[in-house]
C-alpha cells in the first residue's frame, strides 16, 4: 500500500500539478492587484461609482413586511472582474508563453545539428524490412507466397 502511494507521489505529473497550483496561487496576487488597483477604479470612474457592488439596487418586499435589496451591480462587477482577470492572464501569461514557444520551435527547426541523425521514414523502414526478408533463406524456398 505504501509502495503504491510512493509511486503515485513520485509521478512527474503529480509534482508538476503541485508546482502549478503553487505558482497559480502566487500569481493570483499579481492578477488581483492589477485588476483591483488599475481596472476596477477605471471602471468605477467610468460609471461614476465608488463601488460597483452597491450599484443598481432593486428593493423588493419580503414576506414579513420588510424589504430586501438586491444589488445587480455586484453581479455585473463579478462578471467584469472575471473578464478582467481572464484578459490579464491571457495577455500576461498566455501570449508571452505562446510567443516563446513559437520562437523556440523555429530555432529548433532552423538549427539541425550534425550530431543528430535524422530518423528514417516509415517508408524507408518498410523497404529495409522487405529487402531483408527477400535476402533471408526462409523466404527463398520453403515458404513461398501463394499465387492467385
Amino acid at each position: 500500500m505504501l509502495k503504491g502511494f510512493r509511486e503515485f507521489i513520485l509521478r512527474g505529473n503529480v509534482i508538476d500539478l503541485a508546482v502549478a497550483v503553487v505558482i497559480g496561487a502566487a500569481f493570483t496576487g499579481i492578477v488581483n492587484a492589477i485588476v483591483n488597483s488599475v481596472f476596477n477604479p477605471a471602471i468605477g470612474a467610468l460609471f461614476n461609482a465608488k463601488s460597483l457592488e452597491k450599484a443598481l439596487p432593486v428593493t423588493i418586499p419580503t414576506a414579513d413586511g420588510g424589504t430586501a435589496t438586491m444589488y445587480f451591480g455586484a453581479v455585473i462587477a463579478a462578471v467584469i472582474q472575471f473578464l478582467l482577470v481572464a484578459i490579464v492572464v491571457y495577455f500576461a501569461l498566455i501570449v508571452p508563453i505562446n510567443y516563446l514557444k513559437r520562437v523556440s520551435f523555429r530555432k529548433k527547426q532552423e538549427e539541425p545539428t550534425a550530431d543528430e541523425e535524422v530518423p528514417p521514414t516509415e517508408l524507408e523502414l518498410l523497404g529495409e524490412i522487405r529487402d531483408l526478408l527477400a535476402k533471408s533463406p526462409v523466404s527463398s524456398g520453403a515458404h513461398s507466397q501463394p499465387t492467385e
